[in-house]
């Protein structure tokens, strides 16, 4: 399967999906009456295992009584909102992580008391069986 089936912007727009037809008060099974689908096709689009094209999407949203441009900028606001804190939480993290190799590769750790960089402590030897 492809990637982007399984990342977060597939999720937020198959978690937007399913809570439409719940706020309807629909199941699955209404929905699918509604668009004269399997409850199985219903059930694969909204766990990821098979993707909607453009015009089914727009079936899908018509007879949850959704408007398809209103549904689109939502989404769009949401991912948008997604990016931007992906975005904001990256660069820390990387920081992070490479003066953390960094101190690793120099054989120190941190002091949890005074977080100032000292020798990491050398793993005890082994004892041979007597």
């Amino acid at each position: 399967m492809s990637k982007a089936l399984h990342s977060r912007h597939n999720k937020i727009f198959l978690d937007k999906l399913r809570k439409l037809r719940e706020s309807r008060r629909l199941r699955q099974a209404d929905l699918c009456k509604l668009l004269g689908r399997s409850q199985g096709w219903v059930s694969y689009v909204e766990s990821g295992q098979t993707t909607l094209h453009i015009i089914e999407l727009r079936q899908w949203l018509a007879a949850l009584g959704v408007e398809f441009l209103e549904f689109l900028n939502e989404l769009d606001a949401d991912l948008r909102l997604l990016e931007a804190m992906r975005l904001r939480a990256k660069p820390s993290h990387r920081l992070a992580r490479s003066a953390l190799s960094q101190l690793v590769q120099a054989g120190l750790s941190m002091d949890p008391v005074s977080a100032v960089p000292v020798p990491a402590a050398k793993p005890a030897k082994r004892q041979g069986r007597r």
